[in-house]
């Protein structure tokens, strides 16, 4: 469970809040339930595809299935680039709104600097040795969640026992289909759970399948219980909702947790990134059947990476990096409908891959 769960909290916890407030205001647990639900029926298509696509894949007697998956594979590139980007914005974020110097410049060139480090690495040297910096960001991250969360629980009771009720954010202004599309928006901050698909080699597919299942429930409660509990703290804010928020909500909540928040962070961002350029130079290799020299795709990756830098708000490329792997989840779907002959099931996959249109298609940044 510990590869998928790194991925799904790698930077949703840090954004979540801020985003899901900035939609619905009060509503945010029900978003957030929505957003989980929708990432468990996509999780679904993942683990049918590991015990159902897998084995046609292999025989390779389906020719539309292989096709699909070989388009997957490079759609699952793309994402991964967004994604690098995604995690080393959000590190620059925090690390510069600990100095006072949260600018959209000075993020850009940070993440600029930080991406083009892991991509010398991987250039001169691979980054195999850094590999096991994504099991101990996942420890540091689940413990200042927990944290966290007992710190909002405390302050919820506080103000709960001094007024009787809890201070909810104020409902923004704006119609139905913005909230659909901004929420759309927030499919990244539960991907993750597809990184089973891809560890074939290690684990057979009931183990896959059990721990990708598993992760989902471990962190889709975990992400529902977290958004529940910051409601009561998000009216500090005054409805001025940023990328970084979480260090003002924490602060509030314990005036210490801010410092292990942006270390956690920095740790988690950083290795979910060489996480992801690992997978992504590994998935060149596979499509390309190792004709593409390793080093070649650390600077596509890393290249690609910087440039997306300069795309936009951390807001901006979350919603960039849904885009992307809902693009990637699509074509599994298309992948689990190739070799499903029950139609009770295909019609299943058809209303997920909908949803996933809808994502592909009209995903908005908040803001």
């Amino acid at each position: 469970m510990s590869t998928p769960l790194a991925s799904i909290f790698g930077s949703g916890f840090l954004v979540v809040v801020p985003i899901l407030a900035s939609a619905v205001g009060p509503y945010a647990v029900f978003a957030m339930i929505a957003v989980a639900l929708v990432a468990f029926l996509v999780g679904s298509i993942v683990r049918h595809n590991i015990l159902c696509a897998e084995p046609a894949l292999i025989l390779g007697s389906k020719r539309l299935t292989v096709g699909v998956e070989r388009l997957s594979d490079v759609a699952l590139v793309a994402a991964y680039i967004v994604s690098i980007c995604l995690y080393i914005h959000i590190l620059s974020t925090f690390v510069l709104a600990s100095f006072g110097m949260d600018t959209p410049f000075n993020k850009s060139m940070l993440t600029t600097l930080v991406i083009g480090s892991i991509t010398a690495i991987g250039l001169f040297g691979g980054l195999k040795p850094l590999e096991n910096l994504e099991r101990w960001a996942l420890y540091v991250t689940i413990l200042i969640l927990a944290v966290l969360l007992i710190m909002f629980a405390l302050y919820d009771g506080k103000q709960f026992l001094a007024q009787g009720y809890f201070t909810l954010p104020e409902m923004p202004k704006r119609s139905l289909w913005e909230i659909s599309t901004i929420v759309a928006g927030t499919l990244i901050v539960v991907q993750g759970f597809e990184t089973t698909r891809y560890l074939g080699d290690h684990f057979d597919s009931p183990t896959r399948i059990r721990a990708s299942r598993w992760s989902q429930y471990f962190s889709l409660s975990i992400y529902v219980l977290f958004v529940a509990l910051a409601q009561p703290i998000l009216p500090i804010l005054k409805g001025n909702y940023a990328d970084n928020s979480l260090i003002t909500l924490a602060a509030t909540a314990a005036v210490f947790l801010p410092l292990p928040l942006i270390i956690a962070a920095t740790l988690s961002q950083f290795s979910a990134a060489v996480a992801d350029a690992l997978a992504a130079v590994s998935n060149i290799q596979e499509v390309s059947k190792k004709r593409f020299d390793i080093r070649w795709g650390y600077a596509l990756v890393g290249g690609s990476a910087m440039a997306l830098a300069w795309y936009g708000s951390t807001f901006q490329i979350i919603t960039l990096a849904s885009r992307a792997f809902a693009f990637y989840y699509l074509l599994q779907c298309m992948v689990a409908y190739s070799v499903c002959t029950n139609h009770l099931e295909r019609a299943r996959f058809v209303v997920i891959g909908l949803i996933l249109v809808f994502v592909l298609v009209f995903a908005v940044p908040a803001g």
